[in-house]
């Protein structure tokens, strides 16, 4: 038994696929973003030694690294889910 999602039953598809590959690509760009200002940031203020700062910048990068390992993840994730319900 083939158990797949019924993408055809929304109206138009290709426009969901479009709005979820910008959204995702979008999330992933700003990820990066914020770790390279993440970064940065961290990197100026231990030089300087505001550790407050350095602290607070770190926690963004690691947040940053997160959401865009969580969005990566998710993607291979919904795939294996598919696959798995395939196999049933």
């Amino acid at each position: 038994m083939n158990i797949y999602p019924d993408f055809g039953a929304f109206g138009d598809n290709t426009t969901l696929h479009n709005v979820i590959g910008a959204l995702l690509t979008f999330v992933l760009v700003t990820a990066v973003l914020t770790m390279l200002i993440s970064g940065i940031t961290w990197a100026i203020a231990t030089a300087n030694g505001n550790h407050t700062t350095a602290t607070k910048a770190r926690t963004g990068l690691l947040v940053a690294l997160g959401t865009a390992t969580l969005a990566g993840a998710g993607i291979t994730w919904l795939n294996w889910l598919i696959a798995l319900g395939d196999q049933l």
